[in-house]
């Protein structure tokens, strides 16, 4: 029997792509995956960040991008495209259409079908960016919120239900309560 032959795409094909299909998909050095739906919570959390993150931002040069931005990242080894649920770029020079190359700030909500990816793969790729200062990872079936700094080693920093959760990278501190706003956890004994 035959192997299948592994094809891989160019850069430039994957980002031609992505500008006609109705469905997202990352790309890591010529391998491209698609990317599935996400749950409520998933979403609630996404907007909740989104909206706390904006406003903090607001009047500086940084810029809050949700899941429809890609984030690239190219070093001698890889190149690699991933859609990250939020990310910040204060960049000046950071202003391709389509994608950042410059992020100080991602953050992922975690969900059962990609969190060993989130916390593995793409977190080994997103290091390798010069400007990331700070990684975040949230939960959505419990109040975490996990934070890894360059500045500390890439070390966790765990925030939990009636802590305060600090994002370093943009000088915000707010409560992990309002992160989930508006998600009821099942009470499980």
């Amino acid at each position: 029997m035959a192997l299948a032959e592994k094809l891989s795409i160019s850069v430039a094909d994957y980002l031609q792509g992505e500008l006609v299909s109705d469905i997202k998909h990352e790309y890591i050095s010529g391998d491209v995956y698609a990317m599935a739906g996400a749950k409520r919570s998933h979403n609630i959390i996404s907007m909740n960040l989104s909206g706390l993150v904006f406003a903090h931002l607001r009047g500086t040069p940084c810029r809050v991008f949700n899941s429809d931005m890609k984030v690239h990242i190219q070093t001698a080894q890889d190149d690699c495209f991933f859609y990250p649920d939020l990310h910040i770029t204060c960049s000046a020079t950071d202003t391709a259409e389509h994608y950042n190359s410059q992020p100080k700030l991602i953050i992922e909500v975690l969900s059962d079908t990609t969190e060993r990816y989130d916390r593995a793969e793409k977190f080994h790729h997103y290091r390798k960016l010069s400007s990331l200062e700070e990684y975040v990872l949230i939960a959505q079936d419990t109040q975490r919120v996990e934070c890894y700094s360059r500045d500390n080693q890439w070390d966790l920093r765990l925030y939990q239900a009636g802590d305060r959760a600090v994002l370093q990278s943009i000088g915000l501190e707010l409560a992990v309560a309002e992160i989930y706003e508006g998600i009821a956890f099942d009470d499980v004994a």
